[in-house]
């Protein structure tokens, strides 16, 4: 979907308390997000916070394996 908006709620943002999106965000900057849900006029709900936790699993699911 070229040129789709997206909406990333501020408590979807990290895992800690945001008072200021400026503090964790800079506009232009590139992030990974992941899509929570797609309402019917077609606008993404998205999370920040998701990809974060995600990672996390993936890292803890490798560090007891040796190759």
């Amino acid at each position: 979907m070229p040129n789709q908006d997206g909406l990333v709620h501020i408590s979807q943002i990290t895992n800690h308390r945001v008072n200021n999106v400026a503090d964790e965000l800079k506009e232009g900057q590139e992030i990974k997000v992941k899509v929570l849900e797609i309402d019917k006029q077609g606008r993404l709900k998205l999370s920040i916070k998701a990809c974060l936790e995600n990672n996390n699993e993936e890292h803890e699911s490798h560090e007891g394996i040796s190759r």
